[in-house]
C-alpha cells in the first residue's frame, strides 16, 4: 500500500514546491514593477532622470550631510535622512511637498529658510529635478 501512495505524495511535494516558487517569483516581479511605476511616475512629476541623481549627490556633497537611500557612502548626519520624501507633507518643514517646491528648495534653499543650515550649492533646476526624481522614486 505505501508503494501505492508514493507517486502521489511524491506529487503533491513537487507540486507545494512550484505553488511556493511561483509565488516568490509573482511577489518579486510585483516588487520590480512597483519600482518601475514609482520610478516612471517620478519622473512624469519632476521632469528629470533619477538614473543621473547618484553623480549629483556626491559631485554637490549632499551625502555629507544627509543620508540617501541607494547611494553608497550617504550617511551624514547633519540633514534630515532623505527616505521616503514621496510621503512627506512638507519639504523641510517649510514647503508643500510638491515637485516644483522641492526643486525650487534644492536650487535655493536659504530663499525660503534663511536660518536653514542647507547651503546654496550652485547646482542647476535640471540637476534639481534629476534629484527630485531620485527622491520620489525611492
Amino acid at each position: 500500500m505505501p508503494d501505492a501512495l508514493a507517486p502521489h505524495s511524491r506529487r503533491a511535494v513537487w507540486l507545494a514546491a512550484a505553488i511556493v516558487a511561483a509565488s516568490g517569483a509573482l511577489f518579486i516581479t510585483n516588487i520590480v514593477r512597483d519600482q518601475e511605476t514609482k520610478a516612471a511616475v517620478a519622473v512624469a512629476l519632476t521632469g528629470g532622470d533619477p538614473t543621473r541623481a547618484p553623480a549629483l549627490f556626491r559631485r554637490y556633497g549632499c551625502s555629507g550631510c544627509h543620508t540617501i537611500p541607494g547611494i553608497p557612502g550617504a550617511d551624514g548626519q547633519t540633514g534630515a535622512p532623505l527616505t521616503g520624501i514621496s510621503k512627506h507633507v512638507y519639504i523641510a518643514g517649510v514647503l508643500e511637498n510638491r515637485s516644483d517646491n522641492l526643486v525650487a528648495w534644492i536650487v535655493s534653499p536659504q530663499s525660503f529658510s534663511p536660518q536653514t543650515a542647507m547651503p546654496n550649492t550652485g547646482i542647476s533646476e535640471q540637476e534639481a529635478k534629476d534629484l527630485a526624481a531620485y527622491l520620489y522614486a525611492n
